[in-house]
């Protein structure tokens, strides 16, 4: 399949929104910025309190792409051949043969990632970077597309590993799901008085679909002026005072594609300033480091940015 962005009815991320959406109540915006991120070809961190649908969120996507799918529950004894696989000796050819790990699907769900201990953590690294592992000196290729969306506790910190920076920067995005409302919450005990709505979801799109879309993510146009302001904002980012670590120019390319996916699904073929703000705070805040004077006056990362796009001029059309 294929599109042609600017035509009537083209995005084709409203079909897998809306069938998302069956599973997760009241989340659209959230459901929009996750399947962006599919589309720009990075990889999602969702961090929030226990049950509140990240998970479900995941399964959801890969389900309703007709992708394969894994789950990894990171946990402190997890090792890196856990997830990338590992040579076995067979006694019959007497050579090893190499035995993929879970790694090896279209969407993995990397669940409660911060439980693992660092050497484990970075065994994605080369996989969410290059879409490919090295196991005893040989590179395999991950299938495409690839996507890692790995989900997060920030309240209990017992036990856990933070994230260090350079694999947080390797996510596109950084999602927060949230409370429900009460309607909505009633909605969700509702649904599933019976069954799961998750177990009844078919797919609207294939592998070779997101594929198309993907590429078709690249062909939308990017002015000059507007992937200056992008530069602009990122750049912000590194003598802000209330900042030690500033975006990098990773941060600067995540965002010019997310603006491209953005634009995408809603049927354009041109990125605009109003694409880049609106997803701006997900693809920057959590690859900022504020320093200690700002934490002590309870500054987020989110307020930080917030305020940049308020600083930084706005290019006229």
């Amino acid at each position: 399949m294929s599109w042609a962005p600017g035509d009537p009815g083209s995005s084709p991320g409203a079909p897998l929104i809306a069938n998302i959406a069956k599973v997760i109540v009241g989340k659209d915006r959230e459901i929009g910025l996750v399947v962006t991120a599919l589309f720009s070809g990075g990889h999602v961190l969702m961090e929030d309190v226990p049950g509140v649908g990240k998970t479900v969120l995941a399964r959801a996507l890969a389900a309703s792409i007709g992708c394969t799918t894994t789950r990894i529950q990171f946990t402190p004894d997890l090792l890196p051949s856990d997830v990338t696989g590992l040579s076995i000796y067979n006694q019959n050819t007497q050579k090893f043969e190499y035995k993929p790990g879970p790694i090896f699907a279209n969407v993995v769900l990397a669940d409660e990632i911060n439980r693992a201990n660092p050497r484990t953590q970075s065994s994605l690294l080369e996989a969410m970077a290059e879409r490919q592992i090295t196991v005893d000196g040989v590179t395999h290729k991950l299938a495409e597309p690839f996507m890692v969306v790995a989900t997060q506790n920030p309240i209990e910190q017992q036990g856990t590993y933070p994230l260090p920076e350079a694999q947080l920067d390797r996510f596109l995005m950084r999602i927060s799901l949230g409370y429900p409302t009460m309607a909505e919450e009633a909605e969700i005990v509702e649904r599933q008085g019976l069954a799961h709505p998750l177990d009844a979801l078919a797919s609207v799109m294939t592998a070779a679909d997101v594929i198309a879309a993907q590429a078709a993510v690249r062909r939308i146009t990017v002015k000059q002026p507007l992937t200056r302001y992008m530069a602009a904002i990122c750049a912000s980012t590194r003598n802000h005072p209330d900042l030690m670590l500033g975006a990098s120019p990773r941060a600067t390319l995540g965002l010019y594609r997310a603006a491209q996916a953005k634009s995408l699904l809603e049927g354009r073929n041109f990125a605009t300033p109003d694409d880049v703000k609106a997803i701006a705070i997900p693809v920057i805040a959590h690859r900022l480091l504020l320093t200690h004077q700002a934490r002590f006056s309870n500054r987020t990362a989110e307020q930080v940015v917030r305020d940049i796009l308020n600083q930084v001029p706005v290019p006229q059309a």
